[in-house]
């Protein structure tokens, strides 16, 4: 059998692969189910080495979740090419892809956080810094939002049209994680249409919208997922 010589890593290294090995198992169970001999094992290194690099558990999960969440704000990321439709299709389909893979970990990410202890209960100012990760996660998917539709000035309508849909996507995914009923593929079309369905509702109340929603969908395909929203809406007034 050969035996590997092991690379002595710097600190910085060695921090990043302890978060690394920490968000892969903190994707498979909640947080609280994994200890920290787990993760010293999966890294190939002791117990008391992890301790050196992070004070606890808590300290490392909450580095672990801030990557987590620079990852899933990165998902929104998308080239303003082509119809808002099938941009916003590409998104959910990488949204997704991040769901899927870290269920667990997204599930602690939008509900808060575990109560991830060592010897008492979790802290207001943990709890406080979990809420700032979220908080910065829905705020980049904003910003990524109004910059597809061109917008710099949101009017109150549309902030409200956004955010909502926002919120909608999260506790989607959080619903479909519990069992995964409906298909992976139709909720990010459903989402989609979700996005245009509550931008119409809007648009029917509010002038600014309306000419916003035209503006969008005048660039739409006859096959794009707004198109095909409209088509599936006729169908039940016919």
């Amino acid at each position: 059998m050969t035996t590997g010589v092991r690379r002595r890593m710097g600190v910085e290294e060695r921090r990043q692969q302890l978060i690394g090995v920490a968000l892969e198992l903190f994707s498979g169970r909640s947080p609280d189910e994994v200890s920290i001999d787990e993760i010293a094992a999966a890294a190939g290194i002791s117990r008391p080495l992890v301790y050196h690099y992070f004070p606890g558990k808590l300290s490392l999960y909450e580095a672990a979740l801030k990557r987590a969440a620079d990852d899933l704000a990165s998902r929104f990321v998308e080239p303003h090419d082509g119809p808002l439709g099938a941009r916003l299709l590409r998104v959910m389909g990488r949204y997704f892809d991040f769901v899927d893979a870290h269920g667990p970990g997204f599930s602690a990410l939008m509900r808060g956080g575990p109560a991830v202890t060592v010897g008492g209960p979790r802290s207001l100012g943990n709890v406080s810094a979990t809420n700032a990760l979220i908080d910065s996660v829905r705020q980049a998917a904003y910003d990524q939002l109004l910059a597809h539709l061109g917008v710099t000035d949101p009017p109150a309508r549309l902030e409200l049209v956004v955010r909502s849909w926002i919120s909608l996507a999260e506790a989607t995914a959080l619903i479909w994680l519990d069992g995964r009923h409906i298909p992976r593929a139709e909720l990010e079309v459903q989402l989609v249409h979700d996005f245009g369905a509550l931008a119409a509702v809007s648009a029917a109340h509010d002038e600014e919208m309306s000419g916003l929603l035209r503006r969008v969908l005048k660039d739409e395909p006859g096959d794009g997922p707004f198109s095909d929203l409209a088509a599936r809406l006729l169908t039940l007034t016919s």
